[in-house]
């Protein structure tokens, strides 16, 4: 009877998409989608309750089942993740979608949710990673940039976009292992406080301070960013207010409000969602995200956090969209994920393994074919001239 069912399913696929695939079923049976000889993936059914999922799929379906082993593949992880895309929007029709739920988002679920995804092993995102560890979206200023190169392009394009001046004050919340505040504080000669919710990030970043010889310009701190007191001349968020939740991003901006000085410049570097009406644009990829990868994530449309920034007393006067650029620096983590497969799986168990594949190969596609974005937002207090500013945008670039 599922034999039937799929037999079906892809006669009916065949005919309404240009898929080029080959199922091989639990008991041996074949069946070829398209009409090449030798198509470029192989989905092996090894679980006949995936049938179920398939007529009425979802890449959180399909992510999750290869994560559990009931489907496995042969060929490009890339070609795969193209495949799962054009099954789901082939069958469903309806075009189901995860609507993203509301959570607590209280200093001890945030907590562990930044420890699920973040204190895998320091080992583990050394293999894919660029040798200074940023995991966040590179800068691409030409496009042919080794990751590392646009890596530090992309640091240095967001202290010049913030005007970042020797002894300043610099704030930033979420510091990852201290790629950002290191630069701040060797190239800028800023005074810096990092703070991260990861003890492994915590502990490699200190590690890192010490052997710069910065322990007098950097304070690498185990906090949460509603605990921290004081005024900074500049504030930085990179890849961190995703974790926020969309309820609580006006109080986020309210507190970053209160932390940057009357003539201080902040910047909001993060992706965000194509949908204005908080839906899941990736055909249920932010449920299987949330089950295996980012618990708690949420992400808001740029206009959403464009007003949360306006409510909470932050007045953008900037904003660039790096969608391409990430599409590109996800693609490379991709890859090197795929390169050091083997080394990868010595830190992690094959279920972790499996949703890591996924998750960045489907994320590179996501943003390649526009279904997540990501911009960067500098801003100042509201009400004020912005006097610490140039009239253009020409510092920016300057060399």
């Amino acid at each position: 009877m599922l034999q039937k069912k799929l037999i079906r399913l892809a006669s009916s696929i065949g005919k309404n998409a240009n898929i080029q695939a080959r199922f091989i079923l639990w008991d041996g049976q074949q069946l070829d989608f398209g009409n090449s000889a030798t198509p470029p993936v192989t989905l092996h059914i090894k679980d006949p309750s995936f049938v179920h999922d398939l007529l009425r799929p979802s890449m959180s379906k399909l992510g999750e089942a290869y994560v559990r082993g009931k489907i496995d593949f042969e060929g490009k992880i890339t070609d795969i993740i193209d495949l799962g895309f054009s099954l789901v929007r082939t069958i469903e029709t309806s075009k189901l979608r995860f609507l993203s739920r509301y959570f607590p988002h209280s200093r001890q679920s945030d907590k562990q949710s930044i420890q699920f995804h973040y204190d895998v092993s320091n080992d583990f995102y050394k293999l894919w990673l660029d040798p200074n560890m940023v995991y966040s979206c590179a800068y691409f200023e030409q496009g042919n940039e080794t990751l590392e190169a646009a890596q530090l392009k992309k640091i240095d394009h967001i202290l010049t976009k913030i005007r970042l001046q020797p002894n300043q004050t610099l704030l930033d919340i979420g510091c990852g292992w201290g790629a950002l505040v290191l630069r701040a504080a060797q190239k800028f000669q800023a005074k810096c406080v990092g703070i991260t919710l990861s003890e492994n990030q915590f502990a490699l970043a200190q590690e890192r301070v010490r052997a710069a010889g910065l322990q007098d310009r950097i304070e690498i701190r185990l906090q949460d960013y509603r605990d921290i007191t004081g005024q900074f001349d500049r504030i930085t968020s990179v890849g961190m207010f995703e974790h926020v939740g969309r309820k609580h991003l006006v109080d986020y901006f309210r507190i970053m409000h209160a932390l940057l000085k009357d003539d201080g410049i902040a910047m909001n570097h993060g992706i965000t969602s194509v949908s204005t009406d908080m839906k899941d644009a990736n055909l249920g990829a932010g449920e299987f995200i949330d089950r295996y990868i980012f618990p708690n994530g949420e992400l808001p449309h740029v206009g959403h956090a464009i007003a949360a920034m306006q409510e909470g007393g932050l007045e953008v006067f900037d904003v660039e969209n790096l969608r391409r650029h990430y599409a590109q620096t996800l693609a490379i983590w991709a890859n090197n994920f795929e390169t050091h497969a083997a080394q990868v799986q010595q830190h992690i168990d094959a279920e972790r393994y499996r949703a890591w594949r996924l998750y960045l190969a489907g994320c590179a596609y996501s943003f390649k074919h526009d279904q997540m974005s990501i911009y960067q937002l500098v801003c100042h207090k509201a009400g004020r001239l912005g006097d610490a500013l140039p009239w253009s945008r020409r510092y920016m670039y300057a060399q």
